[in-house]
């Protein structure tokens, strides 16, 4: 994609998506959105975009890490009920629940009882989030392993970006296969009509994040009315003539 046309794609996306949320805020609508996928995909520099057009006030953006010893001694789903929005609140997960699908399958963190009874414990809970009439957006970014590792390569010879390497990132590369299974089951099992994965190819990641604006802003914006309102006749008839 030209510079100039991505440039010109994102401002427009940004724009139409703040609108979605005012029109969420004024009609006391929730949104979700989940994002996985590869390390070194794109989820945080899309996220960024996202957050950036958006208002704060409304808006939580969640970065899912492993649990604590508290949270562990509870219901392995309690920290994601507590982070679910408020009416007019859009949530973002930068990972998510389906870390118990995922990165506790393969590392070896839940056993094979846990995480195959999780796939039906998230269809319920996502069910009883649509049922609510959360709107809920579920997005995998999807790269290769050459991607992955060019773009690792290039936070090492970037200083500013370097925070964002991990070891944790070098034994998972070493895990790939068994992460492409885990993720391929996660997107069989769990994409029910009412809360569907969307795969991105995000090899580019501008491309990648024009996608995922459209995705959101599709979903968010169905059956809203997203024009702005008009002020009442006081207030125009005071600063027209103020």
């Amino acid at each position: 994609m030209d510079r100039a046309d991505y440039k010109r794609d994102l401002k427009d996306r940004q724009e139409r998506l703040n609108l979605v949320q005012q029109a969420m805020l004024r009609q006391n609508e929730r949104g979700i959105v989940v994002f996985e996928g590869w390390d070194a995909a794109g989820k945080g520099s899309t996220i960024r975009r996202i957050a950036w057009c958006l208002d704060p006030r409304s808006l939580h953006v969640w970065s899912i890490s492993a649990p604590t010893q508290a949270e562990i001694n509870g219901h392995w789903l309690k920290r994601f009920w507590t982070r679910i929005p408020s009416r007019g609140d859009i949530s973002i997960f930068d990972r998510s629940w389906y870390g118990r699908v995922l990165v506790e399958r393969v590392e070896g963190f839940a056993s094979e009882a846990e995480w195959r009874r999780a796939y039906r414990e998230i269809n319920e809970f996502e069910w009883s989030l649509a049922e609510e009439g959360y709107r809920i957006v579920k997005i995998f970014l999807d790269i290769s392993p050459e991607t992955q590792l060019h773009r690792l390569k290039s936070r090492l010879e970037a200083p500013t970006k370097r925070w964002k390497l991990t070891e944790e990132d070098i034994r998972n590369r070493s895990r790939w296969d068994a992460y492409k299974v885990a993720y391929n089951e996660m997107i069989e099992t769990c994409s029910p009509k009412h809360a569907p994965w969307h795969v991105i190819d995000a090899n580019s990641k501008q491309e990648a994040r024009i996608a995922c604006f459209d995705q959101i802003i599709a979903r968010f914006s169905q059956g809203l009315d997203i024009e702005p309102p008009d002020v009442s006749p006081m207030i125009r008839t005071y600063l027209k003539n103020a």
